[in-house]
């Protein structure tokens, strides 16, 4: 008897399909880790923007901003005021956003909210803590 050398086609057709499989699990898997970094980057942004706002700017004046960015909160890397897909805190498709809650005519407000909306996982959201 003789023996013929090389693969069947359904050798092939299952080698095939695996790769795909593998090339799927591997690639969907890439894009989740690399959203949970993006989402980690927020997080860290949002808690250095809030920290600022309680620990430096609310100390010092004794009122919240109306808007926020490296001017005002010259105590965060201003590199944090842009989000992981490139967009400034203020711009409409940011992932960061500031809002002065109560604000005066001067542009002191009582309160506020800062958040991010994240790929992964709910908005992380940080609101004043002085009442």
């Amino acid at each position: 008897m003789k023996m013929s050398k090389g693969f069947t086609v359904v050798e092939l057709v299952i080698v095939i399909v695996l790769l795909g499989i593998g090339s799927w699990l591997f690639f969907s898997e890439k894009i989740a880790v690399e959203a949970t970094k993006r989402d980690a980057q927020r997080k860290t942004a949002i808690n250095a923007m809030y920290y600022s706002l309680e620990e430096v700017f609310y100390e010092k004046n004794n009122y919240y901003p109306n808007t926020i960015n490296s001017k005002t909160l010259r105590s965060v890397d201003p590199a944090l005021f842009t989000d992981p897909r490139g967009n400034k805190l203020g711009d409409s498709k940011s992932s960061y956003h500031y809002t002065g809650i109560n604000c005066s005519t001067d542009n002191h407000c009582k309160g506020y909210k800062l958040s991010a909306t994240m790929e992964r996982e709910s908005d992380y959201i940080k609101t004043n803590r002085n009442k």
